[in-house]
């Protein structure tokens, strides 16, 4: 008679690789910051925000995670605290949330796929996209922590490797004088700061969530805190190098390079099309 099945464990780099996804995934989405507050601060505030933001929360969640290794995470930290109706409040709160944020995705990715197949600017193609997308990525997540973790380590391999084509094939190009800020005093108060720390935020954020994954850590109190280092340079890395590389790139127009103001969703799909053409811009769209 066999006995009961040993519970699979996420080992160090499945859980880097869940964990940055589940707080960036790489520069998709970032593009938007450069229009709301221009190149350099773009570059800056995805240095300074990890600092006073994303290392602190970080270092909160590799504490209270390795005090509480189970899944109930934030909420057993709150219940500890305060009781079980104010944790059952931060769950369902959480829960909430959760749930608004990752309905972005979906939408995110089919902004990308429509530089792919224009088709899905029809809105009858890009809803079908949409949910098509969500439906997947909810079976995915229903067969298991073990083979999201193993799909995640491939998933942040693909997905990176044309931004390093990108900004390897990019360097040479940089045009310094596209960072340049030559009226500073117009440039701050034409700068959109709602907007630009809304999307800093959102795309730095719930270092916390890795917490609902501490109960299927291999040895959580080693490995959580490293891999959330890992992810959180990680993380850095992905999205100023890539900023920092793809503003200085000049998108030809009739009349010279595109602003600051062109740069929205997908744009580095266009960064990318310049300086490798066609094959690096649909690696990056895949």
């Amino acid at each position: 008679m066999k006995g009961p099945r040993k519970k699979q464990a996420l080992t160090l780099f499945p859980l880097i690789a869940l964990i940055f996804y589940e707080v960036s995934g790489g520069p998709f989405g970032a593009e938007t910051s450069v229009r709301a507050a221009g190149p350099v601060l773009a570059v800056a505030g995805f240095i300074v925000f990890p600092m006073i933001w994303s290392i602190p929360e970080a270092l909160i969640t590799a504490e209270l995670a390795t005090m509480f290794p189970e899944d109930s995470g934030y909420v057993a930290w709150v219940s500890a605290a305060f009781g079980p109706f104010v944790g059952f409040q931060e769950g369902l709160l959480s829960w909430l949330s959760g749930m608004s944020d990752n309905a972005l995705y979906p939408v995110l990715a089919v902004d990308y796929f429509q530089y792919l197949f224009p088709v899905l600017t029809d809105p009858f193609w890009r809803y079908t996209a949409i949910f098509a997308t969500a439906f997947l990525l909810t079976y995915l997540n229903y067969r298991g922590l073990v083979v999201v973790g193993r799909l995640a380590v491939a998933l942040t391999i693909f997905s990176m490797l044309p931004f390093i084509g990108m900004v390897l094939m990019g360097i040479p190009r940089i045009q310094p004088k596209l960072w340049a800020i030559h009226d500073v005093p117009r440039a701050f108060r034409a700068l959109d700061w709602r907007h630009f720390i809304n999307i800093i935020f959102w795309n730095v954020n719930y270092w916390d969530s890795v917490s609902t994954l501490a109960g299927e850590v291999a040895e959580p109190q080693r490995t959580l805190p490293t891999a959330l280092l890992w992810a959180v340079v990680l993380m850095v890395l992905g999205y100023v190098v890539p900023l920092a590389v793809g503003t200085g790139i000049c998108v030809p127009t009739a009349h010279g390079c595109e602003s600051s103001a062109e740069w929205h969703s997908g744009y580095f799909s266009k960064v990318a099309y310049v300086v490798g053409g066609r094959p690096l811009q649909l690696w990056l769209l895949a």
